[in-house]
């Protein structure tokens, strides 16, 4: 892991903090769903670390509970269709050195 990738995933995940419930769990939802999306190449890469520090943030909202206030809210939303990923895009956007 670079540096860019790791000052990258703390930025990702001070803004997870910054979210409402209704923001964590949607983003939640689209980052599953980009996981799933036909064409993907591999599941380990920085979809999978984003879902992870999605679920710890969740978890540390809702101690003890095991991500279910998300599955709740989850099962009250309506289906929405697979994202398309286009695999020659980063997820984060470029990553920018300090000049």
């Amino acid at each position: 892991m670079t540096g860019c990738d790791i000052v990258a995933e703390r930025r990702f995940a001070s803004t997870l903090e910054a979210m409402t419930d209704e923001q964590l769990f949607a983003l939640m939802a689209e980052l599953e769903m980009a996981c799933e999306a036909p064409g993907r190449l591999s599941a380990v890469d920085e979809l999978f670390a984003k879902i992870v520090l999605t679920e710890s943030a969740i978890e540390r909202r809702f101690p003890g509970q095991m991500l279910r206030p998300y599955k709740e809210w989850q099962s009250r939303k309506p289906l929405r269709p697979v994202p398309q990923i286009d695999e020659r895009e980063p997820v984060h956007g470029p990553c920018r050195s300090r000049s």
